[in-house]
């Protein structure tokens, strides 16, 4: 089976699927990183669904049916092959470490059973400047066929099928100018938490864990213990 293409040119985009621990909390962010599976050959296909329900009900007043009522949108659903290939080294364990990685994402992590939330993990997939593709999602499944083995039996190239399904959130974040404290939210603390951290998760910039610090009076923000309950104000919050 030949390779699909995907040579190292210079600028090219390499796709990940980065693996993270669930929240701990309802509607919180994602935990900290598990793994990251790498793709080697960039997808070749990838589809992207997307899909809104409406309700028409029987209404005699109308000829040809009743206005149909829109009853909400449902999440992206996103599926793609990675292909894995080590056949060069032959000695390699890469293709069976990064299959494992990717069925332990149809598992429960032990992080998230100790927090009393059990939960797989949490995912994102990212390529580029492919941005329609990029969010938050939990990964429903993974189907793994190897097609080379080395003489001792070890898995030299697979190709996976992973089928992803969008976490839900909210449509539109508050508007930033009404200044109700209802567009703050909570966030539980997990292991490998920092301040810059969950400032760079939301607002997409790490400095901004003074914001975070002030909100949740803590003089000292490298003493940040799993399981503590942090008030994220709203992005609007603490700008000059």
């Amino acid at each position: 089976m030949a390779a699909p293409t995907g040579g190292k040119a210079a600028g090219l985009s390499r796709a990940t699927l980065a693996i993270h621990q669930p929240p701990t909390d309802l509607g919180g962010s994602m935990g900290g990183l598990m793994g990251e599976v790498k793709f080697q050959f960039n997808p070749s296909q990838v589809q992207l669904g997307r899909s809104a329900s409406w309700t028409v009900m029987p209404a005699i007043a109308y000829t040809r049916g009743a206005p149909p009522k829109f009853t909400g949108a449902q999440p992206a659903s996103l599926q793609l092959q990675v292909f894995l290939d080590a056949s060069g080294t032959p000695s390699s364990t890469t293709v069976q470490t990064q299959v494992e990685l990717l069925l332990s994402c149809c598992e429960v992590t032990e992080q998230s059973v100790a927090a009393k939330a059990p939960s797989p993990p949490w995912v994102e997939f990212s390529w580029g400047s492919f941005s329609t593709v990029q969010f938050v999602a939990y990964v429903t499944s993974v189907n793994a066929n190897y097609t080379l083995f080395s003489p001792n039996g070890v898995p030299l190239r697979a190709t996976c099928t992973l089928a992803l399904v969008e976490v839900s959130s909210e449509t539109k974040r508050q508007n930033p100018t009404s200044g109700a404290l209802s567009a703050r939210r909570v966030h539980r603390t997990v292991a490998g938490d920092t301040l810059a951290s969950l400032a760079w998760r939301e607002y997409g910039d790490a400095t901004r864990w003074r914001t975070i610090a002030e909100a949740n009076a803590i003089d000292d923000p490298m003493r940040l213990r799993p399981g503590t309950e942090l008030l994220l104000p709203a992005a609007s919050e603490g700008l000059v």
